[in-house]
This record gives structure tokens, C-alpha cells and sequence, in this order.
């Protein structure tokens, strides 16, 4: 696992040896979500509405790392 920002009461995550189409996760007490890295959108889960749009928001021009890392953790 990547830890790849931190909020005040939550993480987001990339893990290795995972399934399905690229995503990463967030997750906070008591909820969990996984989002797409190409179009940002909740696969699967739930999260605060403010948490998932830092997140988002911090991931929108960061998806072709994204992408390439969790290729590289997941090959």
C-alpha cells in the first residue's frame, strides 16, 4: 500500500496486487470508497462529500502518475 495524501481524518491510497480497472482508495472512520484514476468517479462505497472533493481535486492533474504507478504496483 501507498499512502498518497492524508486528510485531516482520512487517507487515499493506491494497493498493490489488486484487481479490476485502476483506482485508488479512500478512507476515513467508518467509511470507505474506491474512485477511478481516469474519470474520478465512486466505484464502489461511500465517502463525505468534502473529503472525496480534496481528493479529487488533488488527483485531477495528478492521473497519469496515478496510472502509472499503480501499474507498476500492480502488473
Amino acid at each position: 500500500m501507498v499512502t498518497l495524501l492524508r486528510g485531516a481524518n482520512w487517507r487515499m491510497s493506491l494497493y498493490g496486487r489488486e484487481h479490476g480497472a485502476p483506482h485508488f482508495h479512500l478512507e476515513g472512520p467508518g467509511w470507505r470508497c474506491s474512485v477511478l484514476i481516469d474519470s474520478l468517479e465512486v466505484i464502489v462505497g461511500r465517502a463525505p462529500k468534502a473529503d472525496l472533493a480534496v481528493a479529487i481535486a488533488w488527483a485531477e492533474p495528478r492521473r497519469s502518475e496515478l496510472l502509472m504507478l499503480w501499474r507498476e504496483l500492480n502488473p
